[in-house]
């Protein structure tokens, strides 16, 4: 049998659904900001392995020279992204919905065996709840990622006011630099968190958007089963005066009809 069950609260949805397009418009106009001065690469030394990002990715994106477009999306979409962030951490705090999310000691362990589960590598599935240990650390990190994000673009928007910061972080340099990668590591979280959603299938989906999701219940199995009685033994007692009954009146006074007989 299946029945509707609450998943995610209307709060929790919205916040989400927010999130999602001002975080793509956040990474687009960051992207448009990065052009005009992309010095990162992977590499070792004068080699390098990977620039970011090659001229021809540019290219097909059309984001070259496209620098004040990005600065006022960017500063005009972080604002959004700021109060979203932070209504979503007060409404976690307050109604409780931190339980599901926080890690606890036994996450990290649960983490290796949803990894190990999804690779195909250990076959017997994690636990079925709400958010297993690998969603508990990775969602978590995610709100720090945006703290980080934050800190990180206040020194990089107002470097000269926010000095202080900057000195904490290492310098303009490297507040750039962490802003940078945070960048990187939303694409990534994206790029993951989508293919398991596709993954999860319609029922995962459905309870992002509507709240509630289909569970299977477990029916009892109903046993056909068809209960004799036992015979009913009458009491010796009541047998023995139902035979005494039955007999003869000439068998039960032998000496008295001899004696008549005699006569």
């Amino acid at each position: 049998m299946k029945k509707l069950a609450a998943k995610h609260p209307l709060a929790i949805r919205w916040f989400h659904w927010i999130n999602f397009p001002i975080l793509f418009l956040m990474l687009w106009s960051g992207f448009l900001i990065y052009w005009a001065y992309d010095v990162y690469r992977v590499g070792i030394g004068h080699f390098t392995l990977f620039h970011f990002f090659p001229d021809p990715v540019y290219n097909t994106l059309h984001v070259d020279h496209r620098l004040a477009e990005g600065m006022a999306l960017h500063f005009f979409f972080m604002w959004f992204f700021i109060i979203n962030g932070i209504a979503y951490v007060f409404y976690t705090a307050i109604s409780g919905e931190w339980r599901y999310l926080v890690p606890n000691r036994a996450s990290f362990k649960e983490a290796i065996h949803v990894t190990l589960h999804e690779l195909g590598i250990r076959k017997d599935p994690p636990p079925v709840r709400k958010f297993n240990g690998a969603q508990q650390i990775v969602y978590t990190a995610i709100i720090l990622m945006g703290l980080g994000s934050l800190l990180t673009g206040i020194v990089v928007y107002k470097p000269i006011q926010f000095a202080w910061l900057a000195g904490l972080m290492g310098g303009y340099p490297m507040a750039r630099f962490f802003h940078f990668w945070l960048a990187i590591g939303y694409c990534a979280f994206f790029v993951v968190h989508v293919g398991q959603v596709i993954r999860a299938g319609w029922n995962n989906f459905r309870s992002m958007v509507t709240g509630f999701e289909v569970v299977s219940i477990e029916e009892p199995a109903l046993a056909a089963a068809v209960v004799e009685e036992p015979p009913v033994e009458e009491p010796v007692a009541e047998t023995v005066e139902a035979s005494v009954a039955e007999e003869p009146a000439a068998a039960q006074h032998p000496i008295e009809e001899s004696v008549n007989g005699q006569d």
